[in-house]
């Protein structure tokens, strides 16, 4: 029996798989246009400079101008503590071994928790930095329920935090207290609740750079690249919806809300979340919002640092969609509850 081979192709055969000006080093479905960074950027300034009269006019509109002053606000006020965040994360992953956080955290989850949310008093940054730190404790193997104790006490109760609290609220040290103690309850309880309810498919954080064959140095500062770059846009992102809103929400509806207690408190408590306010920086405009009970003003104080659309942003990028929109309405509901609580308590 012969075997017989099969012909070449003839002159006139095209293979399907080759595009048609014959470039072989192309892989297929590679025609036409293909959009990257440099090329979506080019076409944007392309498109600033045509329209640079509408676009001139349009910025110099009042609106505008309190749009970009509190877009411009909330960056500036976060993005050093995202860096540091962000420094601190990538020295966890690469210089600290894991057989630390098993040494430094009870054994039991349910103890742990508590202490990870009493050494977020350590940590002199704002939800930005929590948020990076809190992802790298878990791919470090702390428990979940561990890592967001960290990163809900970390940004509301550490001493930079607080001393700020005691300087915009002069003569009342029970704010300070309040503050304190309603934020670490939030902590520990969403912590435990986690613990309880929590699973492991819930948490999808997106794919990090190997450090497989890197140096130390070289292995940091891959770390520090991606996570600014990733967690930075989303931070962008935040700041644009905060602005958004404050611009054009009335003013006058806060002075409506503050006749009505229990109106007063879910008003400042969802004001929290748009204006997304760095924690350094949230007293000041908490004590400064006069016509509100000191109730109200710790529910916003409270709220501020745990959940805001920057922070739901940042999670999101950090933990996934699927967390966030868990995790974001339970801590929003306990802080509410808690700050009502010990409101109702200490002040």
């Amino acid at each position: 029996m012969s075997i017989t081979k099969a012909a070449p192709p003839g002159a006139g055969h095209r293979d399907p798989e080759v595009p048609r000006d014959g470039a072989q080093g192309d892989a297929p479905g590679e025609e036409g246009w293909q959009f990257n960074s440099p090329l979506v950027l080019t076409m944007l300034l392309i498109l600033v400079v045509a329209f640079q009269g509408p676009i001139r006019r349009a910025v110099s509109e009042p609106v505008m101008q309190s749009w970009m002053t509190v877009f411009v606000a909330v960056v500036v006020q976060a993005l050093p503590f995202l860096v540091l965040g962000v420094l601190l994360s990538a020295m966890l992953a690469v210089f600290v071994p894991p057989s630390f956080f098993v040494r430094a955290l009870p054994s039991r989850p349910g103890l742990a928790v508590p202490v990870a949310g009493m050494a977020g008093a350590v940590l002199p940054g704002c939800e930005c930095a929590s948020v990076p730190v809190a992802g790298a404790l878990v791919r470090r193997g702390v428990a979940p329920a561990a890592a967001l104790a960290f990163l809900l006490s970390a940004p509301a109760i550490n001493p930079i935090v607080l001393t700020a609290t005691a300087v915009a609220f002069p003569g009342r040290p029970e704010m300070v207290v309040a503050r304190f103690v309603a934020s670490l309850l939030v902590a520990c309880a969403m912590g435990w609740l986690w613990q309880r309810l929590g699973r492991t498919e819930w948490l999808r954080p997106p794919a990090h750079p190997s450090d497989e064959g890197l140096g130390k140095g070289a292995a940091f500062w891959s770390s520090v690249r991606h996570d600014v770059m990733h967690a930075g846009g989303f931070l962008v992102v935040g700041a644009m919806a905060a602005a958004t809103l404050k611009a054009v929400v009335p003013a006058h509806w806060l002075s409506l809300a503050a006749d009505n207690p229990v109106v007063s408190v879910l008003a400042l408590a969802v004001l929290a979340v748009l204006l997304s306010i760095c924690s350094e920086a949230d007293a000041f405009v908490a004590a400064s919002l006069t016509q509100f009970s000191l109730t109200a003003r710790l529910a916003f104080l409270v709220v501020g640092p745990m959940i805001d659309l920057k922070l739901f942003a940042m999670q999101t990028a950090t933990f996934g969609r699927g967390f966030a929109l868990r995790f974001a309405p339970a801590t929003f509901v306990l802080a509410v509850a808690s700050s009502v609580l010990v409101g109702a308590v200490l002040l």
